[in-house]
């Protein structure tokens, strides 16, 4: 049969036809006159080429072929309307849900570690798993569906998805607690002369933002460290006497480290937060989305 014959309003008067088997009723659960209803079944008897119902002592019988339908077609019928229904309000407390985000290690200590114990309390049949950001392939996994949310700097952010400033990132500059020269007052070429290192997410890179800044006024840095994660580096910096331009919320809670101004200005960033269009509109999506925002 082809299903495209059939046309909603034919199928909701068979389900009420196979539960009244009865035309007079059936039209006035419909809000329809009989005629109408009757004009309807005749259709639906031609496009199923079967009687469908039968003429009974007592009202109408359905036929073996009506019979095989009305438990299926109810269910069809009850899904279409729960897919077409309004979205429910979003529970926490009674959701069972998994909730999966991809950020940075920084991302996740800025963002996540403020925000977990909101959810654990609020959503406590919830999960979340965090994966590591990989930005070329962010798009393409929120859209089949992969990843929930993402963590993004504002540079280079996929255009395609939606997206809310979470926070705008500063640099700071950290070094372990004691270290000889973190002090205010420190001068441009004590800070070019320090042993430092920095975090390259894609392995092996040797210049950052503060390169950048360094190279318009002239000026380079000794980077002898590079490392693919931040936890390794706050390690690193803690035990030596190496130093880094670190974002802010990265080290401003350190009791290991001590923090000051760097002493050039070094641009900051914007943190987003980003989903595909397909979560857009979900009731549990945007509880979520509120619970990051209040908690940054």
């Amino acid at each position: 049969m082809n299903i495209g014959a059939l046309d909603l309003n034919l199928l909701l008067t068979l389900d009420v036809l196979l539960a009244e088997l009865n035309v007079t009723r059936a039209a006035q659960r419909l809000n329809l006159s009989q005629p109408s209803v009757s004009t309807q079944l005749a259709r639906l008897r031609s496009i199923f080429n079967d009687p469908l119902l039968l003429p009974g002592p007592r009202g109408m019988l359905p036929t073996s072929r009506a019979e095989a339908l009305r438990e299926p077609l109810r269910l069809a019928l009850e899904s279409l309307q729960r897919a077409i229904a309004p979205p429910q309000a979003f529970e926490p407390d009674k959701a069972n849900l998994t909730w999966r985000i991809a950020a940075t290690d920084y991302m996740s200590s800025a963002i996540m570690l403020p925000v977990i114990g909101t959810l654990r309390v609020a959503a406590p049949d919830c999960r979340v798993a965090v994966f590591g950001l990989n930005p070329p392939l962010v798009a393409q996994q929120l859209e089949k569906a992969e990843l929930d949310l993402i963590f993004h700097t504002g540079d280079r952010a996929p255009e395609t998805l939606h997206q809310r400033k979470l926070f705008s990132e500063r640099y700071m500059l950290a070094g372990r607690i004691g270290h000889p020269h973190l002090h205010p007052g420190l001068t441009l070429d004590t800070f070019c002369q320090l042993e430092h290192l920095i975090v390259s997410p894609d392995g092996g890179g040797f210049s950052a933002a503060t390169d950048s800044a360094l190279a318009r006024i002239g000026r380079a840095r000794r980077v002898v460290l590079s490392v693919p994660h931040f936890l390794f580096m706050l390690e690193v910096l803690a035990s030596s006497d190496m130093v880094a331009v670190l974002p802010e919320r990265l080290v401003r809670r350190s009791t290991q480290l001590q923090v000051i101004e760097p002493p050039l200005d070094v641009p900051g960033f914007d943190i987003l937060m980003m989903w595909h269009e397909r979560m857009q509109r979900d009731p549990a999506h945007q509880w979520l989305r509120q619970q990051i925002m209040a908690a940054v």
